[in-house]
């Protein structure tokens, strides 16, 4: 059984940044992307950035490009996410999720627990 455990998030203001972490279980990464996604209330999901587990190439939505970094650490299955000059509107439910690969990114895996993240203008 597949199991991720988001930390991190919470209030942050408006032009600061946003550190997020995933830990993951049940899973065999390494045939498989990992990513992060995001979803507002009464909004679609979005896609922010994924990584190919395996050999570490990554994908990023246009909308975080230039200002987001994700990363995994293969010895312990973590997934993080750096993301800086955060906006008000980026205000959403932020979560992890597998994905079959970095293309996939652009998708709406099913929404998990995530971490609820607060941009405070």
């Amino acid at each position: 059984q597949v199991h991720l455990v988001e930390s991190g998030g919470g209030l942050v203001q408006a032009g600061e940044s946003l550190s997020l972490s995933c830990t993951v279980s049940g899973l065999i990464l390494d045939g498989v992307a990992m990513g992060w996604f995001r979803q507002a209330p009464g909004m679609e999901s979005e896609g922010l950035s994924c990584i190919r587990w395996s050999d570490g190439a990554t994908y990023y939505a246009d909308s975080v490009k230039g200002r987001a970094k994700i990363s995994r650490d293969k010895t312990n299955g973590t997934l993080h996410l750096q993301m800086d000059h955060l906006k008000p509107e980026e205000t959403a439910l932020y979560y992890c999720a597998a994905v079959p690969s970095i293309d996939h990114c652009t998708t709406s895996p099913p929404l998990g627990k995530g971490r609820q993240v607060t941009v405070s203008s």
